[in-house]
């Protein structure tokens, strides 16, 4: 993975039928952008329904104790498809990663949505995970390769604004269903809407794969493939022994940084966890945007309906705001003019989700409205907005045509190391902190347990995104 001067990445040719004044919907583009929005569309439905149906699916399944793993365990396995997603798109184009982790997704999802049991549940995200890791990559790939870097920010846009409407129907449907049909159904409804993206963008990649060839690269590394691998398995007994918080848990523990340090440091570009200027602390200001923000939101909606009492649908209708900011902040970051602040964008997104963050953790005040929350999210979707798609068209600005894929995937493989890690550290606090006990107590109809778990996660995540703040300037690299 190099570092390339900003001139050197746009690797689509300008034909003779190209509208150079077009944009992402022209003629040229159109399809394209439709049938991969279509994909992030279902991602962000499946994304807002499970928040909303994974409490009550926690519950009923005995399994509150390991409710992070169900979306940590997402992450774990993403950490592997991801190099091999890279890899595959480097070699062959990314229409086959693509269509192989949206089927892949696809079987996560009845496995989860027939899980007799927690663990079960928890493997079934775990493939979902796998699926995820190759289309996330796969999509980043077709970006590079087939628009021009002018309108790169803005697929970015319309990459946040598939978003709103599962967004705003997402929590309604899947708290509709929950309630009256059950959760499962939540998990075995979405495979259908897989057929959409399926049928829209097979036609518009296979002529954008024409348009441009691949030429082939090299093997797959066997290296990088054994080091992804690692990861994963590194992550998953770090988490493992988080949740036993005793002696023996020390031993997985041990072996799971044994094998996740060297990982990390061997997949990531050099100089990542030393925040180095440039493509370096780029790469590391996604995973700790993504850490902070998803670990935080994970158990806002537990907290609402354990310690507000609200219903699962009401619970994910506070993440509704986000999703719709969220496009807001991707849309000012896309605007005419925005590159020349893009570090000052990043910076301000960190600030606001730091923000929107301990503002949730107000909602802990019986004398706070629950509104609040929502409202607190909001302005967290607008510094991500900001955050994450800066960051994306920053990476993709400091890459190589040949290097897209890498970069991608190590972009990518942040994101998914900050949820694993900062979402796994939420799962051990809110376990030693007695959150195990929150369920048993709501259910029984006595007290809903104390406050201080969700404190604490939400005030650590934070100050996480503080940190993230700090860092953003070394995003600019020395003359």
């Amino acid at each position: 993975m190099t570092t390339a001067s900003p001139t050197s990445v746009d690797p689509v040719p300008i034909s003779p039928d190209d509208d150079p004044g077009g944009g992402v919907l022209g003629g040229r583009y159109r399809a394209l952008t439709l049938g991969i929005v279509s994909v992030v569309l279902v991602i962000a439905f499946e994304a807002t329904a499970v928040n909303t149906a994974m409490p009550t699916a926690a519950r009923e399944l005995h399994g509150l104790g390991l409710y992070a793993f169900a979306f940590s365990g997402y992450f774990t396995t993403t950490l592997f498809a991801l190099v091999v997603s890279g890899q595959w798109c480097d070699r062959s184009g990314p229409l086959r990663p693509l269509f192989t982790g949206i089927a892949v997704f696809g079987v996560g999802l009845v496995v989860a949505g027939t899980a007799p049991g927690m663990w079960v549940f928890v493997a079934g995200r775990a493939i979902q995970g796998l699926g995820g890791g190759l289309v996330i990559v796969a999509l980043y790939v077709v970006v590079g390769r087939a628009y021009p870097e002018r309108l790169r920010p803005a697929v970015f846009a319309a990459f946040s604004s598939a978003w709103v409407l599962p967004s705003i129907i997402g929590p309604l449907v899947s708290g509709a269903v929950t309630q009256h049909l059950g959760w499962r159904w939540v998990f075995l409804a979405v495979p259908v809407l897989i057929l959409l993206p399926l049928a829209v963008m097979g036609p518009a990649l296979r002529r954008s794969e024409r348009e441009h060839p691949v030429v082939r690269g090299a093997a797959f590394d066997r290296r990088r493939t054994l080091l992804a691998a690692m990861a994963a398995v590194g992550a998953g007994l770090l988490q493992y022994a988080g949740q036993r918080r005793d002696l023996i848990g020390l031993l997985p523990g041990i072996a799971g940084a044994a094998l996740l340090v060297p990982a990390v440091l061997g997949l990531l570009p050099a100089r990542t966890l030393r925040a180095g200027r440039g493509l370096p602390t780029v790469i590391l200001l996604r995973g700790v945007a993504a850490g902070a923000f998803f670990a935080a939101e994970a158990f806002i909606p537990l907290m609402m309906t354990t310690q507000r009492e609200l219903s699962p649908t009401l619970a994910g209708l506070t993440l509704t705001s986000g999703g719709l900011t969220w496009a807001l902040g991707s849309w000012l970051q896309g605007r005419p003019g925005a590159e020349r602040y893009r570090t000052v964008m990043i910076r301000g997104g960190f600030v606001l989700t730091a923000v929107a963050i301990s503002g949730a953790a107000l909602v802990l005040f019986p004398a706070v409205p629950a509104w609040a929350a929502s409202a607190a999210w909001g302005v967290g979707g607008v510094g991500m907005g900001m955050a994450i798609a800066s960051v994306s068209v920053l990476m993709m600005k400091l890459s190589t045509p040949e290097d897209a894929g890498a970069n991608s995937a190590a972009l990518q493989m942040s994101d998914a190391l900050g949820n694993v890690l900062l979402t796994g550290l939420a799962g051990v606090m809110f376990a030693a902190l007695g959150g195990g006990s929150l369920a048993a107590a709501h259910e029984g109809g006595g007290a809903a347990g104390s406050p201080g778990a969700f404190a604490v996660i939400l005030l650590s995540m934070a100050g996480v995104a503080v940190l993230g703040a700090l860092l953003s300037g070394r995003v600019r690299t020395r003359a």
